[in-house]
């Protein structure tokens, strides 16, 4: 179990300072001791007693993740077009409708593309969606000819054929088993993806590209959104988009990520009611998994191998996590009452699976105040032997990964919720 998982350093190499440095926990019994705060009790030490105490409880929780963590992100204020690339009425062997849409965002004279795929299942009224970015672009999703090839900037990659930092045709259809449309379709849900580079470009260049770029005429301070709040923004553009299409269920709307796009889901799910489920894949640190653990990898990893994803203030917690004010369970009992599945990888332990399953049970005690079950085990579960309570759960054999088995299980749940 104390393999060194590389999976995040693939996307980004270490800072040379850090590299030399930085060893990983991965024993338990150098675990530190911790408490977390309690989601339940205000700042000022006074307990929820009632619904509408929770209500400003979570506004202030919520306000804690803006202010040190996530940073504040603007109102959008700005226009949409739409324009249809493509449509397939007989895909997936004529069970759904594909279509790939350019959303342009625009805003004080600057603009951005984000190009949307979706499925939509036929024979279904009102079709639940899953909605969720995907890491090397839509035309790996689909054998699709039609479906574009991303013109973003893209993080070079010689297994994927990504050199100069441009996508190539030569991986199309290569993720399919991460994104089993055809099993989604199967079940009557449709799905929703765009590339996470065209919302926001996965490098630090001072934030004056993606959609940091419409927002430029904005002083920026150490409160300011990062590019996981900026893929979080960009999803819920893409629900703004989602709400007028005709056979989407509005009601019934997934968003769905893994790793740092895990961590982009649940603040997505946070500050967008809109998402009635969330479901949050090997996201690890800045996710689901417990900062004070300090397991695998850690605050101070974090920001220093990826100073673009979070706001100037998360710095300050750098080997100072008992100092947050908040830690990862009130990121998820921010999404209460609604459903929330966590997955973790047994081999993954850079993400901390059992601080992934332990962040869950820590939100358990909302969920129970609101009158949901929450997750239903306390015990950390074995592999491969998945719980679903409101909150579900399972660890899975492999490595850093979105995988056909994850995915049965999100389906299972979705299931379980929603039919």
């Amino acid at each position: 179990m104390k393999k060194l998982v590389l999976a995040l350093a693939a996307f980004l190499p270490l800072a040379p300072s850090l590299a030399q440095n930085f060893i990983p926990n991965y024993d338990e019994e150098k675990v530190p001791d911790y408490v977390l705060p309690d989601p339940l009790r205000f700042a000022n030490g006074q307990r929820v007693e009632s619904a509408a105490d929770w209500e400003n409880r979570k506004l202030e929780t919520l306000r804690l993740f803006e202010e040190e963590m996530f940073g504040i992100s603007p109102a959008w204020d700005g226009q949409m077009r739409v324009q249809e690339l493509s449509r397939n009425e007989e895909a997936l062997g004529g069970k759904a409708v594909q279509r790939e849409v350019k959303l342009t965002l625009e805003r004080k004279g600057q603009t951005v593309d984000l190009v949307l795929l979706t499925f939509l299942p036929k024979g279904v009224d009102k079709a639940p969606m899953f909605v969720g970015l995907n890491f090397y672009g839509n035309h790996t999703i689909s054998m699709d000819e039609a479906i574009q090839v991303t013109k973003s900037w893209i993080r070079n990659n010689a297994d994927m054929g990504y050199t100069n930092n441009q996508a190539s045709d030569r991986n199309r259809g290569s993720r399919v088993t991460n994104w089993p449309v055809q099993d989604m379709v199967d079940r009557g849900y449709g799905l929703a993806t765009l590339y996470y580079g065209d919302i926001d470009p996965d490098f630090d260049d001072g934030f004056a590209n993606g959609v940091h770029a419409l927002f430029l005429d904005e002083v920026r301070n150490e409160n300011s959104w990062g590019s996981v709040a900026a893929w979080a923004w960009g999803i819920s553009r893409v629900v703004d988009y989602l709400e007028d299409v005709p056979g989407v269920d509005r009601g019934r709307l997934a968003v769905v990520g893994h790793s740092r796009l895990g961590k982009a889901a649940l603040w997505a799910a946070a500050v967008d009611p809109r998402f009635s489920m969330a479901i949050s894949n090997n996201s690890g640190c800045g996710g689901a998994a417990l900062s004070r653990r300090r397991f695998g990898e850690t605050v101070e990893r974090i920001n220093t191998s990826f100073p673009h994803w979070f706001n100037q203030r998360f710095r300050y917690y750098n080997k100072e996590e008992d100092s947050l004010p908040m830690d990862q369970h009130q990121l998820i009992a921010l999404l209460a009452p609604n459903p929330v599945y966590i997955a973790s990888a047994a081999d993954d332990l850079w993400a901390d699976p059992k601080g992934e399953f332990l962040s869950a049970v820590a939100a358990t005690p909302v969920y129970q105040f609101l009158g949901k079950e929450g997750m239903p085990v306390s015990e950390w579960p074995s592999i491969e032997v998945p719980v679903m309570g409101t909150l579900g759960y399972h660890v899975r054999t492999g490595g850093h990964g979105m995988l056909y088995y994850d995915w049965m299980q999100y389906l299972d749940f979705a299931d379980k919720h929603w039919k």
